[in-house]
């Protein structure tokens, strides 16, 4: 069955012919871990996840290669400030390979509780200094990047056109859009490659250049060409990457090899938290593991997901979570009922749900068709284990784990310490700090019943 992807390079959606029957290569932007990732940050991981079992589902050995950034993503995603792994470490008092194994730990951790399949290749900026280095020296060979006192810089005037993934025009953009900081640089949009490193930098390699570190763009050019060539098949992110990040490893790829990396482009669409941006001012950056200490089992926020298309913008409410919640509750009940029917079911139904579903995916991951088709086979009055089996089919794109059991509620760990603090309170007669404790308990989503003997019964609110 033709596969259609929507193409950000081409602005439109198209069939999908991947340049090696046997193999489709993707690479996909991974984490700057100088902090957790955001529940924001998972709906791009849940899109990629989805991607790679959708070509799965047709058949398609894959190779996907994402990388982690520890080094070189500067907190403006541009040329100015101070890179976020250092920024990260100086606030926590770490160094930065403290940090960046912390973060990464916890980012695993995330996609493993989520059903997020690895990767085949997982790389490390830190690991690929060399490739990087020789990067830019190909790029200066080639006369597409020039060195300053600070920096060496790629040279955007050299490009037939840039940029081609935003088509934003620089001309209109040039007065005031943005800061010249380096009065070195030829054009304002020419961006840093490799930076010179002052002289206390925590982190700066030897290079041609002298003590420096990468810009942020360089690592994923390096990469992507180090484990799937000059040019591979999909290149997927989050939308916020495409005017930056992704621009400039077109850029670099043109500049070094003369081709554009991917032949398509696929870019994920941004969270909402109740219908505005989340941001720690507003107090609503989430995380999964605040699902998780609420009691939700974390693939509730994937199933949540599907309700909307990845191109499109998805709000995020605990109300959502709820009812995504007793979703999957459903969805894991409809199976258990078709796996324990007895009754017949025509093949050629069987065929046709699987068809729509199939075309659903198909048709530019498109989730809320797919899963449309999903509760038309849970709600289907003939119970039959020809449907639960249908069903466990259908998961392998899903990742939902529906044949699995519930485990019992697990009360956090930070809930418990909670009321064991003030188990001790109460103890020592200080009321005051016991009603105190039981509204923080309560805030958290747990509510905290006293026993006579002492004792205390926690549960969800």
């Amino acid at each position: 069955m033709d596969i259609y992807f929507y193409n950000t390079l081409t602005r439109k959606k198209e069939l999908f012919e991947p340049l090696d029957k046997d193999e489709i290569r993707i690479y996909s932007c991974g984490p700057t871990v100088y902090k957790n990732a955001t529940i924001g940050n998972m709906r791009t991981n849940i899109f990629q996840d989805t991607l790679r079992r959708t070509l799965r589902y047709n058949g398609y050995k894959i190779k996907h290669v994402m990388n982690i950034t520890d080094v070189g993503h500067l907190v403006s995603d541009g040329d100015e400030g101070e890179d976020k792994m250092i920024k990260s470490a100086k606030e926590e008092h770490k160094t930065p390979l403290e940090i960046a194994e912390y973060y990464t730990k916890l980012f695993f951790e995330d996609l493993k509780s989520l059903g997020i399949e690895t990767p085949e290749i997982i790389c490390k900026a830190t690991d690929h200094i060399p490739d990087m280095l020789k990067y830019v020296q190909k790029l200066m060979e080639n006369g597409y990047a020039y060195e300053t006192s600070t920096a060496i810089y790629f040279d955007i005037s050299k490009l037939d056109k840039y940029p081609i993934l935003s088509n934003v025009n620089l001309k209109e953009q040039k007065a005031g859009a943005r800061v010249e900081v380096d009065k070195e640089k030829r054009n304002p949009y020419d961006f840093a490659l490799w930076i010179k490193a002052p002289e206390n930098h925590l982190m700066k390699w030897d290079s041609p250049w002298g003590p420096s570190y990468p810009g942020w763009h360089i690592e994923c050019s390096a990469m992507g060409q180090k484990y799937l060539g000059e040019q591979f098949d999909i290149h997927t992110g989050g939308i916020d990457l495409i005017p930056t990040h992704h621009e400039n490893e077109i850029a670099q790829s043109k500049g070094a090899c003369g081709k554009i990396p991917a032949k398509v482009w696929m870019h994920g669409e941004y969270l909402l938290i109740d219908g505005g941006k989340m941001s720690k001012s507003l107090g609503n950056v989430y995380i999964i593991k605040d699902i998780i200490e609420k009691g939700y089992n974390p693939l509730v926020y994937k199933l949540f997901s599907y309700s909307c298309h990845y191109r499109n913008k998805l709000n995020f409410t605990w109300e959502g979570i709820d009812a995504a919640s007793k979703s999957l509750e459903r969805l894991k009940n409809g199976y258990q009922m078709h796996l324990n029917g007895n009754e017949e079911i025509e093949d050629n139904q069987v065929n046709e749900y699987e068809e729509r579903f199939h075309k659903a995916i198909n048709d530019d991951l498109n989730l809320p068709l797919a899963m449309g088709v999903v509760w038309e086979v849970v709600r289907n009055e003939k119970k039959s284990p020809k449907l639960a089996n249908l069903l466990l089919k259908f998961d392998q794109v899903l990742g939902l784990k529906i044949d699995e059991e519930e485990k019992e509620e697990q009360i956090p760990e930070e809930i418990l310490n909670l009321a064991k603090e003030r188990i001790e309170a109460r103890k020592n007669k200080n009321w005051e700090k016991s009603d105190e404790l039981r509204d923080i308990i309560k805030q958290k989503g747990y509510e905290i019943k006293d026993n006579k003997d002492g004792t205390q019964n926690i549960t969800k609110v």
